[in-house]
Parts: structure tokens; sequence; C-alpha cells
């Protein structure tokens, strides 16, 4: 069986940069086996499979669209104020475009406190000493969020050497499947700058880093 393949580099205007996804045109559907084998095999960040679609099929069912290639085809909105919908395994994502920009309503789910000790030793493999100012989790996404303290700047969570082999290891219950580090953003003084900073890790999935944006 043959399927067109085609990498993007996405949320970047310059090539190898950003957020690389494989986009898998399809035919029909294929099994759920054969789409994690596929993305497997290709080893990035994110697969998109997209299903060829006919004149009276129903868009909203092309649910194995992947983020970054949802900002590329909202791109192609003939109408700037309409509302494209997806239907993905995450929950219902809008997308709508404002003068020169796109904006992602992204589905939204609740966290809630997590006690340190359940998931220490994770948060050690990840963050050696640092401290911790607050834990959240996400049961509906099995993710861990670990805000580091404010006291810290920017540059040592771009710095923080991250072995995320180690999680593995450290957590094996399969309660926590993603691990997101994060830090709260500061201004300059001459700019308002970025609200925050985050590192997001899934190596239970064969993510070690995503790359997220990128530059």
């Amino acid at each position: 069986m043959q399927v067109p393949i085609f990498t993007v580099d996405a949320f970047t205007n310059r090539p190898f940069c950003g957020n690389p996804a494989a986009v898998c045109l399809l035919e029909n559907d294929l099994d759920e086996d054969l789409h994690q084998r596929i993305a497997t095999e290709m080893n990035l960040s994110e697969t998109a499979f997209i299903r060829k679609l006919h004149p009276t099929d129903d868009f909203t069912k092309s649910e194995w669209l992947c983020l970054p290639c949802r900002l590329q085809c909202s791109l192609s909105l003939e109408n700037p104020n309409s509302v494209l919908t997806f239907v993905t395994l995450s929950g219902e994502l809008k997308t709508r475009q404002e003068k020169d920009h796109i904006v992602l309503d992204l589905p939204l789910y609740s966290t809630y406190p997590q006690v340190l000790q359940e998931v220490e030793e994770l948060i050690k493999a990840a963050t050696g000493d640092m401290i911790v100012q607050d834990l959240r989790y996400s049961p509906d996404t099995k993710k861990l969020l670990v805000r580091l303290s404010d006291s810290y700047e920017r540059s040592v969570l771009e710095e923080l050497q991250v072995n995320a082999q180690r999680f593995l290891s450290a957590e094996k219950t399969g309660k926590v499947k993603g691990l997101i580090l994060t830090l709260k953003g500061k201004s300059n003084g001459k700019e308002k700058g970025h609200d925050f900073y985050s590192r997001y890790f899934a190596p239970w999935y064969g993510v070690l880093e995503d790359p997220v944006t990128g530059v």
C-alpha cells in the first residue's frame, strides 16, 4: 500500500525550524494500529492523517488532524469571518481568521492540585533540586504540569538539561503520560514579553521532547 507523506515545518517561516509534522493523505481510513506504526516510523512529534473528502463528506470527521496541520489548513479559509471546527481526539477545536492572524480556540481540560510525594521521583528526574512552586494534574489527558519558582529566569528553563529517558523508570504506574515544565514570563520594562515559558516531554509516547513552536 502506498501512502503519500509530506513533512511540514509549522509555526515558522524558515525551513527545518518550528514544529516538524508528518502529513499523510489518505483515500480511506486506516485502522488505529496502522496509524501508530506510521507515526512510529516517521518519528516526529506529530503525525497527521488527512482523509481525502468528497463534496458530500463532513469535514469535521478528520479526527486525526494534528495542531500544526490545523493551522496550515486554517490559513486557506476563503471567508475571513467563518469558523472552521475540527472534531479531534482531544475535543472540538475552532479556528477563525482575524485580519492577518489565525485564532485557535483549544479544548479546555480541568486540572487539579497534585500531591508532591506521589510524583516526587519523576519531578526529581526532570528538575533535580529546583524549587517547584505549584503542581497540577489533568486526569483526562494524564498530563502533569510542574510550575517552577517565579525566582527563576527564562534562561534557567531553556538551559535545563533533561534526560527524558529517565522518566520511564521514574513513572511506571501509567498515571502520567506527559510532563510540562513551565515558568512564569517576566516583563523587561520595555516590552510585555510572554505570559509563560514551557517545555513538554512525553517519552511514554516515544516523544522525548516536543519542539513545540521553535524559532
